[in-house]
Protein backbone atom coordinates (compact mmCIF):
# COMPACT_ATOMS: atom_id res chain seq x y z
CA UNK A 1 0.00 0.00 0.00
CA UNK A 2 2.85 2.33 0.71
CA UNK A 3 4.31 1.74 -2.71
CA UNK A 4 0.89 2.37 -4.30
CA UNK A 5 0.56 5.61 -2.40
CA UNK A 6 3.96 6.69 -3.57
CA UNK A 7 3.06 5.92 -7.14
CA UNK A 8 -0.15 7.87 -6.93
CA UNK A 9 1.46 11.04 -5.60
CA UNK A 10 1.86 13.91 -8.03
CA UNK A 11 5.38 14.95 -9.03
CA UNK A 12 7.00 17.60 -6.87
CA UNK A 13 9.26 20.38 -8.05
CA UNK A 14 12.83 20.72 -6.81
CA UNK A 15 13.34 24.40 -6.04
CA UNK A 16 16.95 25.16 -6.91
CA UNK A 17 18.04 28.08 -4.76
CA UNK A 18 15.88 30.68 -3.08
CA UNK A 19 13.71 30.50 0.01
CA UNK A 20 10.79 28.12 -0.40
CA UNK A 21 8.55 30.10 1.94
CA UNK A 22 9.19 33.35 0.19
CA UNK A 23 8.69 31.90 -3.29
CA UNK A 24 5.55 30.03 -2.40
CA UNK A 25 3.91 33.14 -0.86
CA UNK A 26 2.98 35.60 -3.63
CA UNK A 27 2.50 38.51 -1.23
CA UNK A 28 5.90 38.14 0.36
CA UNK A 29 7.50 37.82 -3.05
CA UNK A 30 5.85 40.99 -4.31
CA UNK A 31 6.76 42.93 -1.15
CA UNK A 32 10.39 41.79 -1.42
CA UNK A 33 10.53 42.82 -5.06
CA UNK A 34 9.03 46.24 -4.32
CA UNK A 35 11.46 46.83 -1.44
CA UNK A 36 14.37 45.88 -3.67
CA UNK A 37 13.16 48.24 -6.40
CA UNK A 38 12.71 51.10 -3.93
CA UNK A 39 16.17 50.53 -2.45
CA UNK A 40 17.73 50.42 -5.89
CA UNK A 41 16.00 53.62 -6.98
CA UNK A 42 16.98 55.38 -3.77
CA UNK A 43 20.57 54.25 -4.17
CA UNK A 44 20.62 55.41 -7.79
CA UNK A 45 19.22 58.81 -6.89
CA UNK A 46 21.77 59.18 -4.09
CA UNK A 47 24.59 58.29 -6.47
CA UNK A 48 23.39 60.81 -9.06
CA UNK A 49 23.10 63.56 -6.46
CA UNK A 50 26.53 62.72 -5.08
CA UNK A 51 28.14 62.81 -8.51
CA UNK A 52 26.50 66.13 -9.40
CA UNK A 53 27.15 67.82 -6.05
CA UNK A 54 30.08 70.31 -6.20
CA UNK A 55 33.13 70.10 -3.99
CA UNK A 56 33.15 72.56 -1.10
CA UNK A 57 36.12 74.59 0.12
CA UNK A 58 36.54 76.78 3.23
CA UNK A 59 35.58 80.40 2.59
CA UNK A 60 37.38 82.03 5.52
CA UNK A 61 39.09 80.76 8.62
CA UNK A 62 39.08 82.07 12.18
CA UNK A 63 36.01 84.25 11.75
CA UNK A 64 34.44 85.80 14.79
CA UNK A 65 30.78 85.11 15.48
CA UNK A 66 29.80 88.60 14.40
CA UNK A 67 31.74 88.37 11.14
CA UNK A 68 30.38 84.88 10.48
CA UNK A 69 26.80 86.09 10.91
CA UNK A 70 27.41 89.02 8.57
CA UNK A 71 29.00 86.79 5.93
CA UNK A 72 26.18 84.25 6.24
CA UNK A 73 23.58 86.97 5.77
CA UNK A 74 25.40 88.30 2.72
CA UNK A 75 25.59 84.81 1.17
CA UNK A 76 21.89 84.23 1.78
CA UNK A 77 20.99 87.52 0.13
CA UNK A 78 23.21 86.68 -2.86
CA UNK A 79 21.64 83.22 -3.18
CA UNK A 80 24.94 81.38 -2.77
CA UNK A 81 24.84 77.74 -1.70
CA UNK A 82 26.99 77.28 1.41
CA UNK A 83 27.40 74.89 4.28
CA UNK A 84 28.67 75.18 7.83
CA UNK A 85 31.00 72.50 9.12
CA UNK A 86 29.62 71.26 12.41
CA UNK A 87 33.04 70.19 13.69
CA UNK A 88 35.10 73.33 12.97
CA UNK A 89 32.37 75.89 12.33
CA UNK A 90 33.94 76.93 9.02
CA UNK A 91 31.77 78.17 6.19
CA UNK A 92 32.09 76.03 3.05
CA UNK A 93 31.21 77.22 -0.44
CA UNK A 94 31.56 75.56 -3.88
CA UNK A 95 35.26 75.44 -4.74
CA UNK A 96 34.63 76.57 -8.31
CA UNK A 97 33.11 79.86 -7.09
CA UNK A 98 35.45 80.47 -4.15
CA UNK A 99 37.37 83.42 -5.63
CA UNK A 100 34.24 85.00 -7.08
CA UNK A 101 32.45 84.83 -3.73
CA UNK A 102 35.44 86.32 -1.90
CA UNK A 103 35.54 89.23 -4.34
CA UNK A 104 31.83 89.88 -3.83
CA UNK A 105 32.22 89.87 -0.06
CA UNK A 106 35.29 92.12 -0.28
CA UNK A 107 33.23 94.61 -2.29
CA UNK A 108 30.80 94.74 0.64
CA UNK A 109 33.62 95.23 3.15
CA UNK A 110 33.34 91.74 4.64
CA UNK A 111 34.66 90.28 6.77
CA UNK A 112 35.19 93.26 9.01
CA UNK A 113 37.51 91.66 11.55
CA UNK A 114 37.84 94.60 13.91
CA UNK A 115 36.26 95.39 17.24
CA UNK A 116 33.51 97.86 17.92
CA UNK A 117 34.27 101.56 17.89
CA UNK A 118 32.53 104.44 19.55
CA UNK A 119 29.15 102.81 18.89
CA UNK A 120 29.83 100.76 22.01
CA UNK A 121 29.15 103.92 23.99
CA UNK A 122 25.63 104.04 22.58
CA UNK A 123 24.69 100.76 24.22
CA UNK A 124 22.57 100.99 27.32
CA UNK A 125 24.61 99.86 30.32
CA UNK A 126 21.86 100.23 32.84
CA UNK A 127 21.61 102.24 35.99
CA UNK A 128 24.46 102.45 38.47
CA UNK A 129 27.45 101.98 36.12
CA UNK A 130 30.67 102.87 37.89
CA UNK A 131 33.20 105.36 36.62
CA UNK A 132 35.78 102.58 36.21
CA UNK A 133 33.50 100.69 33.81
CA UNK A 134 32.75 103.84 31.82
CA UNK A 135 36.45 104.58 31.50
CA UNK A 136 37.17 101.03 30.36
CA UNK A 137 34.41 101.24 27.74
CA UNK A 138 35.79 104.52 26.44
CA UNK A 139 39.26 103.01 26.17
CA UNK A 140 37.87 99.95 24.38
CA UNK A 141 35.99 102.19 21.94
CA UNK A 142 39.17 104.17 21.24
CA UNK A 143 41.10 100.96 20.58
CA UNK A 144 38.41 99.79 18.15
CA UNK A 145 38.43 103.07 16.25
CA UNK A 146 42.21 103.01 15.95
CA UNK A 147 42.10 99.41 14.69
CA UNK A 148 39.53 100.38 12.05
CA UNK A 149 41.67 103.27 10.88
CA UNK A 150 44.79 101.10 10.63
CA UNK A 151 42.96 98.49 8.53
CA UNK A 152 42.33 101.12 5.86
CA UNK A 153 45.97 100.67 4.83
CA UNK A 154 46.02 98.38 1.83
CA UNK A 155 48.53 95.82 3.14
CA UNK A 156 46.79 95.40 6.52
CA UNK A 157 44.09 92.74 6.74
CA UNK A 158 43.21 93.25 10.40
CA UNK A 159 44.65 95.07 13.39
CA UNK A 160 44.36 95.15 17.17
CA UNK A 161 45.39 98.05 19.37
CA UNK A 162 46.15 97.85 23.10
CA UNK A 163 46.43 101.09 25.05
CA UNK A 164 48.04 101.27 28.47
CA UNK A 165 46.84 104.56 29.95
CA UNK A 166 47.82 104.80 33.63
CA UNK A 167 45.87 106.84 36.11
CA UNK A 168 47.42 110.27 36.33
CA UNK A 169 48.54 111.60 39.68
CA UNK A 170 48.10 115.15 40.86
CA UNK A 171 51.84 115.26 41.46
CA UNK A 172 53.86 115.95 38.35
CA UNK A 173 56.81 113.85 39.46
CA UNK A 174 54.65 110.75 39.91
CA UNK A 175 52.94 110.86 36.53
CA UNK A 176 53.53 107.95 34.17
CA UNK A 177 53.39 108.35 30.40
CA UNK A 178 50.98 106.10 28.43
CA UNK A 179 52.09 103.42 25.99
CA UNK A 180 50.51 101.44 23.15
CA UNK A 181 50.95 98.18 21.26
CA UNK A 182 49.68 97.50 17.73
CA UNK A 183 49.40 93.99 16.24
CA UNK A 184 48.66 93.86 12.52
CA UNK A 185 47.78 90.91 10.28
CA UNK A 186 49.02 91.46 6.74
CA UNK A 187 47.59 90.04 3.54
CA UNK A 188 49.41 87.12 1.98
CA UNK A 189 52.47 88.31 0.08
CA UNK A 190 52.20 91.87 1.35
CA UNK A 191 54.58 93.84 3.58
CA UNK A 192 54.56 97.21 5.29
CA UNK A 193 57.10 99.78 4.22
CA UNK A 194 59.04 101.82 6.74
CA UNK A 195 56.98 104.89 5.92
CA UNK A 196 53.74 103.02 6.54
CA UNK A 197 54.98 101.72 9.90
CA UNK A 198 55.99 105.23 10.90
CA UNK A 199 52.58 106.49 9.80
CA UNK A 200 50.87 103.93 12.07
CA UNK A 201 53.07 104.99 14.98
CA UNK A 202 52.32 108.68 14.53
CA UNK A 203 48.62 107.95 14.01
CA UNK A 204 48.35 106.22 17.38
CA UNK A 205 50.51 108.83 19.11
CA UNK A 206 48.34 111.65 17.80
CA UNK A 207 45.15 109.97 19.00
CA UNK A 208 46.15 109.50 22.64
CA UNK A 209 47.06 112.49 24.81
CA UNK A 210 50.67 112.65 26.05
CA UNK A 211 51.60 109.49 24.11
CA UNK A 212 55.08 109.64 22.60
CA UNK A 213 56.09 107.81 19.46
CA UNK A 214 58.93 106.07 21.29
CA UNK A 215 56.45 104.21 23.50
CA UNK A 216 54.53 102.58 20.64
CA UNK A 217 55.32 99.05 19.45
CA UNK A 218 54.12 97.58 16.14
CA UNK A 219 54.36 93.84 15.40
CA UNK A 220 52.93 91.62 12.66
CA UNK A 221 51.29 88.18 12.76
CA UNK A 222 54.70 86.46 12.58
CA UNK A 223 55.97 88.22 15.67
CA UNK A 224 58.40 90.51 13.83
CA UNK A 225 59.03 93.92 15.32
CA UNK A 226 58.19 96.52 12.69
CA UNK A 227 58.74 99.70 14.67
CA UNK A 228 62.40 100.48 15.35
CA UNK A 229 63.98 102.48 18.14
CA UNK A 230 62.49 105.91 17.63
CA UNK A 231 64.78 107.41 20.29
CA UNK A 232 67.87 106.83 18.16
CA UNK A 233 67.82 110.00 16.12
CA UNK A 234 71.20 109.21 14.60
CA UNK A 235 69.99 105.88 13.22
CA UNK A 236 66.89 107.42 11.70
CA UNK A 237 68.99 110.17 10.15
CA UNK A 238 71.42 107.63 8.72
CA UNK A 239 68.60 105.60 7.21
CA UNK A 240 67.10 108.72 5.67
CA UNK A 241 70.45 109.77 4.23
CA UNK A 242 71.05 106.33 2.78
CA UNK A 243 67.61 106.30 1.16
CA UNK A 244 68.19 109.75 -0.33
CA UNK A 245 71.58 108.70 -1.70
CA UNK A 246 70.02 105.62 -3.27
CA UNK A 247 67.37 107.73 -4.98
CA UNK A 248 70.04 110.05 -6.40
CA UNK A 249 72.00 107.10 -7.78
CA UNK A 250 68.87 105.54 -9.30
CA UNK A 251 68.00 108.86 -10.92
CA UNK A 252 71.38 109.18 -12.63
CA UNK A 253 71.43 105.52 -13.65
CA UNK A 254 68.00 105.78 -15.27
CA UNK A 255 69.09 108.87 -17.16
CA UNK A 256 72.15 107.08 -18.56
CA UNK A 257 70.27 103.92 -19.55
CA UNK A 258 67.41 105.85 -21.15
CA UNK A 259 69.93 107.86 -23.16
CA UNK A 260 71.97 104.90 -24.44
CA UNK A 261 69.15 102.37 -24.89
CA UNK A 262 68.02 103.70 -28.31
CA UNK A 263 71.65 103.67 -29.51
CA UNK A 264 73.03 100.34 -28.30
CA UNK A 265 69.81 98.50 -27.49
CA UNK A 266 67.60 98.18 -24.45
CA UNK A 267 69.20 94.97 -23.17
CA UNK A 268 72.76 95.89 -24.18
CA UNK A 269 73.63 98.56 -21.64
CA UNK A 270 74.15 98.44 -17.89
CA UNK A 271 75.04 101.43 -15.74
CA UNK A 272 75.91 101.96 -12.11
CA UNK A 273 76.35 105.29 -10.34
CA UNK A 274 78.03 106.00 -7.02
CA UNK A 275 77.25 109.37 -5.47
CA UNK A 276 79.25 110.93 -2.65
CA UNK A 277 76.72 113.15 -0.91
CA UNK A 278 77.57 115.59 1.86
CA UNK A 279 74.83 115.98 4.43
CA UNK A 280 76.72 118.48 6.59
CA UNK A 281 74.69 121.52 7.58
CA UNK A 282 76.77 124.75 7.56
CA UNK A 283 75.70 128.20 8.76
CA UNK A 284 77.88 131.34 8.26
CA UNK A 285 77.46 134.97 9.33
CA UNK A 286 79.71 137.60 7.63
CA UNK A 287 80.12 141.40 8.17
CA UNK A 288 82.02 143.44 5.55
CA UNK A 289 82.95 147.15 5.30
CA UNK A 290 83.72 149.29 2.26
CA UNK A 291 86.15 152.10 3.20
CA UNK A 292 85.86 153.76 -0.19
CA UNK A 293 82.29 154.91 0.41
CA UNK A 294 82.12 156.81 3.74
CA UNK A 295 78.92 158.60 4.62
CA UNK A 296 78.24 161.33 7.22
CA UNK A 297 75.90 159.77 9.66
CA UNK A 298 75.63 162.60 12.31
CA UNK A 299 77.25 165.93 13.15
CA UNK A 300 77.21 167.92 16.39
CA UNK A 301 78.66 171.50 16.65
CA UNK A 302 79.08 173.34 19.93
CA UNK A 303 80.17 177.09 19.84
CA UNK A 304 80.58 179.33 22.91
CA UNK A 305 81.46 183.11 22.95
CA UNK A 306 81.69 185.44 25.94
CA UNK A 307 82.62 189.22 26.33
CA UNK A 308 83.40 191.56 29.49
CA UNK A 309 83.22 195.53 29.51
CA UNK A 310 85.19 196.09 32.75
CA UNK A 311 88.70 197.45 33.24
CA UNK A 312 91.38 195.29 32.16
CA UNK A 313 95.06 195.24 32.45
CA UNK A 314 97.74 194.33 34.87
CA UNK A 315 96.38 194.40 38.30
CA UNK A 316 97.86 197.06 40.46
CA UNK A 317 97.96 200.83 40.93
CA UNK A 318 98.95 201.66 37.38
CA UNK A 319 96.04 199.94 35.89
CA UNK A 320 93.67 201.98 37.99
CA UNK A 321 94.95 205.33 36.87
CA UNK A 322 93.37 207.24 33.99
CA UNK A 323 95.04 206.93 30.64
CA UNK A 324 97.44 209.62 29.53
CA UNK A 325 96.68 211.93 26.66
CA UNK A 326 97.77 210.71 23.35
CA UNK A 327 97.34 211.27 19.67
CA UNK A 328 96.35 207.75 18.68
CA UNK A 329 92.71 207.32 17.91
CA UNK A 330 90.69 205.26 20.22
CA UNK A 331 89.33 201.89 19.11
CA UNK A 332 85.61 201.81 19.38
CA UNK A 333 85.09 198.03 18.85
CA UNK A 334 88.24 196.69 20.37
CA UNK A 335 89.67 196.60 23.81
CA UNK A 336 92.45 198.94 24.81
CA UNK A 337 95.40 197.82 26.77
CA UNK A 338 97.59 199.74 29.03
CA UNK A 339 96.58 201.72 31.89
CA UNK A 340 92.92 202.63 31.99
CA UNK A 341 89.73 200.80 30.99
CA UNK A 342 90.02 197.47 28.72
CA UNK A 343 87.13 195.57 27.02
CA UNK A 344 87.91 191.63 26.49
CA UNK A 345 85.92 188.68 24.72
CA UNK A 346 86.25 184.80 24.71
CA UNK A 347 85.06 182.46 21.84
CA UNK A 348 84.92 178.57 21.93
CA UNK A 349 83.83 176.24 18.98
CA UNK A 350 83.54 172.43 19.14
CA UNK A 351 82.28 170.11 16.35
CA UNK A 352 81.63 166.32 16.50
CA UNK A 353 81.04 164.43 13.22
CA UNK A 354 80.15 160.67 12.97
CA UNK A 355 80.89 158.90 9.69
CA UNK A 356 79.40 155.48 8.70
CA UNK A 357 81.25 153.16 6.36
CA UNK A 358 79.42 150.84 3.86
CA UNK A 359 78.80 147.62 5.83
CA UNK A 360 77.24 144.31 4.64
CA UNK A 361 76.06 141.66 7.15
CA UNK A 362 75.16 138.29 5.55
CA UNK A 363 73.91 135.06 7.20
CA UNK A 364 74.37 132.03 4.96
CA UNK A 365 72.97 128.54 5.66
CA UNK A 366 74.39 125.99 3.28
CA UNK A 367 72.11 123.36 1.77
CA UNK A 368 72.03 120.18 3.91
CA UNK A 369 72.59 118.01 0.83
CA UNK A 370 75.41 118.65 -1.60
CA UNK A 371 76.95 116.37 -4.18
CA UNK A 372 80.67 116.14 -3.61
CA UNK A 373 81.65 113.52 -6.18
CA UNK A 374 80.02 111.37 -8.83
CA UNK A 375 81.35 108.10 -10.28
CA UNK A 376 79.66 106.50 -13.28
CA UNK A 377 80.43 103.06 -14.73
CA UNK A 378 78.78 101.95 -17.97
CA UNK A 379 79.09 98.62 -19.77
CA UNK A 380 77.82 98.20 -23.34
CA UNK A 381 77.50 95.02 -25.35
CA UNK A 382 79.17 94.22 -28.65
CA UNK A 383 77.58 95.19 -31.95
CA UNK A 384 75.58 92.41 -33.58
CA UNK A 385 74.78 92.59 -37.28
CA UNK A 386 72.75 90.16 -39.34
CA UNK A 387 74.32 88.82 -42.52
CA UNK A 388 72.53 88.06 -45.77
CA UNK A 389 72.59 84.33 -45.13
CA UNK A 390 70.87 84.83 -41.79
CA UNK A 391 73.93 84.45 -39.57
CA UNK A 392 74.76 87.00 -36.89
CA UNK A 393 78.15 88.73 -36.85
CA UNK A 394 79.44 90.16 -33.57
CA UNK A 395 82.21 92.73 -33.32
CA UNK A 396 83.63 94.95 -30.62
CA UNK A 397 83.07 98.68 -30.57
CA UNK A 398 85.85 100.94 -31.78
CA UNK A 399 87.58 103.46 -29.47
CA UNK A 400 85.88 106.27 -31.36
CA UNK A 401 82.46 104.81 -30.61
CA UNK A 402 83.37 104.35 -26.96
CA UNK A 403 84.54 107.97 -26.78
CA UNK A 404 81.27 109.23 -28.25
CA UNK A 405 79.29 107.21 -25.73
CA UNK A 406 81.49 108.57 -22.94
CA UNK A 407 80.77 112.14 -23.98
CA UNK A 408 77.06 111.43 -23.97
CA UNK A 409 77.25 109.97 -20.48
CA UNK A 410 79.22 112.97 -19.21
CA UNK A 411 76.62 115.36 -20.51
CA UNK A 412 73.79 113.27 -19.08
CA UNK A 413 75.14 113.25 -15.52
CA UNK A 414 76.49 116.82 -15.50
CA UNK A 415 80.16 115.91 -15.35
CA UNK A 416 82.26 118.36 -13.30
CA UNK A 417 86.03 117.86 -13.27
CA UNK A 418 86.49 120.26 -10.36
CA UNK A 419 84.48 117.92 -8.12
CA UNK A 420 86.59 114.98 -9.20
CA UNK A 421 83.81 113.22 -11.15
CA UNK A 422 84.75 110.14 -13.15
CA UNK A 423 82.98 108.44 -16.05
CA UNK A 424 84.07 105.08 -17.44
CA UNK A 425 82.47 103.39 -20.45
CA UNK A 426 83.65 99.89 -21.32
CA UNK A 427 82.75 97.45 -24.06
CA UNK A 428 82.19 93.82 -23.08
CA UNK A 429 80.37 90.88 -24.56
CA UNK A 430 77.16 90.10 -22.69
CA UNK A 431 76.22 86.52 -21.96
CA UNK A 432 73.07 85.44 -23.69
CA UNK A 433 70.27 84.74 -21.20
CA UNK A 434 69.56 81.12 -20.56
CA UNK A 435 66.26 79.92 -21.96
CA UNK A 436 63.54 79.74 -19.42
CA UNK A 437 62.74 76.16 -18.62
CA UNK A 438 59.18 75.21 -19.33
CA UNK A 439 57.06 74.46 -16.35
CA UNK A 440 56.34 70.77 -15.96
CA UNK A 441 52.92 69.81 -17.14
CA UNK A 442 50.46 69.14 -14.40
CA UNK A 443 49.50 65.47 -14.38
CA UNK A 444 45.99 64.71 -15.43
CA UNK A 445 45.11 63.17 -12.08
CA UNK A 446 46.14 66.36 -10.27
CA UNK A 447 43.95 68.68 -12.30
CA UNK A 448 40.67 69.94 -10.93
CA UNK A 449 38.48 68.61 -13.69
CA UNK A 450 39.85 65.06 -13.38
CA UNK A 451 38.28 64.40 -9.98
CA UNK A 452 34.99 65.87 -11.11
CA UNK A 453 35.00 63.71 -14.24
CA UNK A 454 35.88 60.56 -12.31
CA UNK A 455 33.17 61.35 -9.80
CA UNK A 456 30.49 61.79 -12.47
CA UNK A 457 31.67 58.80 -14.51
CA UNK A 458 31.67 56.56 -11.42
CA UNK A 459 28.18 57.70 -10.52
CA UNK A 460 26.92 57.01 -14.06
CA UNK A 461 28.55 53.57 -14.11
CA UNK A 462 27.03 52.65 -10.78
CA UNK A 463 23.59 53.76 -11.98
CA UNK A 464 23.92 51.64 -15.13
CA UNK A 465 24.93 48.61 -13.04
CA UNK A 466 21.89 49.10 -10.86
CA UNK A 467 19.62 49.40 -13.89
CA UNK A 468 20.89 46.39 -15.88
CA UNK A 469 21.79 43.99 -13.08
CA UNK A 470 19.23 44.84 -10.41
CA UNK A 471 16.21 46.72 -11.69
CA UNK A 472 15.85 45.03 -15.07
CA UNK A 473 15.95 41.39 -13.78
CA UNK A 474 13.70 42.32 -10.89
CA UNK A 475 11.12 43.99 -13.12
CA UNK A 476 11.28 41.11 -15.57
CA UNK A 477 10.72 38.66 -12.76
CA UNK A 478 7.88 40.72 -11.39
CA UNK A 479 6.02 41.10 -14.70
CA UNK A 480 6.59 37.52 -15.95
CA UNK A 481 3.55 35.22 -16.43
CA UNK A 482 3.22 31.64 -15.14
CA UNK A 483 3.99 30.21 -18.58
CA UNK A 484 7.18 32.27 -18.89
CA UNK A 485 8.24 31.26 -15.41
CA UNK A 486 7.59 27.61 -16.31
CA UNK A 487 9.59 27.92 -19.54
CA UNK A 488 12.41 29.66 -17.67
CA UNK A 489 12.61 27.03 -14.98
CA UNK A 490 12.39 24.27 -17.58
CA UNK A 491 15.20 25.75 -19.57
CA UNK A 492 17.25 26.00 -16.40
CA UNK A 493 16.92 22.27 -15.55
CA UNK A 494 13.19 21.93 -14.89
CA UNK A 495 11.63 19.56 -12.40
CA UNK A 496 12.65 16.06 -11.78
CA UNK A 497 9.90 13.44 -11.98
CA UNK A 498 10.33 11.36 -8.93
CA UNK A 499 10.52 7.65 -9.52
CA UNK A 500 12.41 5.37 -11.84
CA UNK A 501 13.14 6.26 -15.42
CA UNK A 502 10.30 5.22 -17.59
CA UNK A 503 10.50 3.62 -20.95
CA UNK A 504 11.52 6.10 -23.55
CA UNK A 505 13.03 8.39 -20.97
CA UNK A 506 16.55 9.71 -21.37
CA UNK A 507 18.97 11.39 -19.02
CA UNK A 508 20.71 14.69 -19.72
CA UNK A 509 24.42 15.35 -19.31
CA UNK A 510 24.00 16.80 -15.83
CA UNK A 511 22.46 13.58 -14.54
CA UNK A 512 18.95 14.97 -14.32
CA UNK A 513 16.19 12.97 -15.94
CA UNK A 514 14.19 14.37 -18.85
CA UNK A 515 10.94 12.42 -19.17
CA UNK A 516 10.00 11.63 -22.75
CA UNK A 517 6.35 10.78 -23.36
CA UNK A 518 5.46 8.86 -26.43
CA UNK A 519 7.50 7.29 -29.17
CA UNK A 520 8.09 10.44 -31.16
CA UNK A 521 10.77 11.59 -28.74
CA UNK A 522 9.15 14.89 -27.84
CA UNK A 523 9.67 15.68 -24.17
CA UNK A 524 6.92 16.58 -21.83
CA UNK A 525 8.29 18.77 -19.07
CA UNK A 526 6.77 20.11 -15.91
CA UNK A 527 7.96 23.38 -14.31
CA UNK A 528 10.68 22.75 -11.78
CA UNK A 529 11.29 25.68 -9.42
CA UNK A 530 7.65 26.74 -9.17
CA UNK A 531 4.75 26.56 -6.80
CA UNK A 532 2.66 23.44 -6.33
CA UNK A 533 -0.31 25.14 -7.99
CA UNK A 534 1.76 25.90 -11.07
CA UNK A 535 2.89 22.28 -11.32
CA UNK A 536 -0.71 21.12 -11.08
CA UNK A 537 -1.81 23.59 -13.74
CA UNK A 538 0.92 22.41 -16.06
CA UNK A 539 -0.07 18.77 -15.50
CA UNK A 540 -3.69 19.51 -16.24
CA UNK A 541 -2.70 21.37 -19.39
CA UNK A 542 -0.70 18.35 -20.58
CA UNK A 543 -3.67 16.05 -19.91
CA UNK A 544 -5.96 18.32 -21.92
CA UNK A 545 -3.59 18.61 -24.83
CA UNK A 546 -2.51 14.96 -25.22
CA UNK A 547 -4.44 12.59 -22.96
CA UNK A 548 -3.18 9.48 -24.80
CA UNK A 549 0.42 10.18 -24.05
CA UNK A 550 -0.37 10.92 -20.44
CA UNK A 551 -2.36 7.70 -20.14
CA UNK A 552 0.50 5.73 -21.67
CA UNK A 553 2.86 7.33 -19.15
CA UNK A 554 0.62 6.45 -16.21
CA UNK A 555 0.19 2.94 -17.56
CA UNK A 556 3.91 2.47 -17.76
CA UNK A 557 4.31 3.72 -14.20
CA UNK A 558 1.70 1.25 -12.94
CA UNK A 559 3.30 -1.60 -14.81
CA UNK A 560 6.61 -0.85 -13.22
CA UNK A 561 5.06 -0.68 -9.80
CA UNK A 562 3.34 -4.06 -10.24
CA UNK A 563 6.52 -5.59 -11.45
Amino acid sequence: MAEASNSSNLPTADLAGGMPGLVDNPWLRQIAVMVGIAASVALGVAVVLWSQAPNYAPLYGNLTEKDASQVMEALQQAGVDFRVDEASGMMLVPSGKLKEIRMQLAGQGLPNSVGMGFEILQQDTGFGTSQLVEKARHQQALQGELARTITTIGAVQSARVHLAIPKQSVFVRKRQPPSASVAVRLHNGRALEDGQVEAIVHLVASSVPELETGRITVVDQKGRLLSGNSDSREMKLSATQFEHTRRIEEHYRDRVERLLAPIVGRDKVRAQVTADVDFTVTEKTQERYNPDQPALRSEQISEEQSGDGGIGGIPGALSNQPPAAGNAPQKAAGATTGGGLNESSNSTRQATRNYELDRVISHTRMAPISLRRLSVAVVVDDISTAAVDGSVNVRERTPEEIERLTELVREAVGFDARRGDSVRVMNSSFLSPEPIAELPAIPVWEQDWFLETIKQAGGLLLVLLLIFFVLKPTMKRLTATHAELAAETAGGGGARIEGPVAEGATADASGKESMLLGNDGEPMRLPGAARYENVMDAARQLVDEDPKRVAQLVKSWMGEEVA
